[in-house]
């Protein structure tokens, strides 16, 4: 089965920077499409950002222009590149692999693999 590991979340203020990481295993990890989902408290689980097998990348629009999704097919590994934080990016954001590449990349429904998790928490 495919094994994800979120790291790098942490405190950081408003207008900073962050990067998270998620290893992966697999021998097919260059061909998953991979996403990185958020859930803050009290709120559903909401999309983030998706990277396809090919390289395509998608955000939701409350994020496009500030984070970027890039992937490390040689060590397994996709990335989160957080700038310009604000207080309503604070949630807990996982990771997620979908070995199909599906066409519904913002449903959680599309994704067979899960992290556990890192924590991102913006000060104001």
């Amino acid at each position: 089965q495919v094994q994800l590991v979120e790291s790098g979340g942490g405190l950081v203020q408003a207008g900073g920077s962050l990067r998270l990481s998620c290893a992966a295993s697999g021998r097919t990890f260059s061909s998953y499409a991979m996403g990185w989902f958020r859930q803050a408290p009290g709120k559903e689980r909401e999309f983030v950002a998706a990277i396809r097998w090919n390289g395509n990348t998608y955000y939701a629009d409350s994020v496009k222009g500030r984070f970027t999704i890039s992937r490390d097919n040689a060590k397994n590994t996709v990335y989160l590149q957080m700038n310009s934080l604000k207080p309503e990016d604070t949630a807990v954001y996982y990771c997620a692999a979908d070995p199909q590449n599906s066409y519904y990349y913002t449903r959680i429904t599309s994704y067979d693999y899960w992290g556990q998790g890192t924590q991102v928490t913006v000060s104001s």
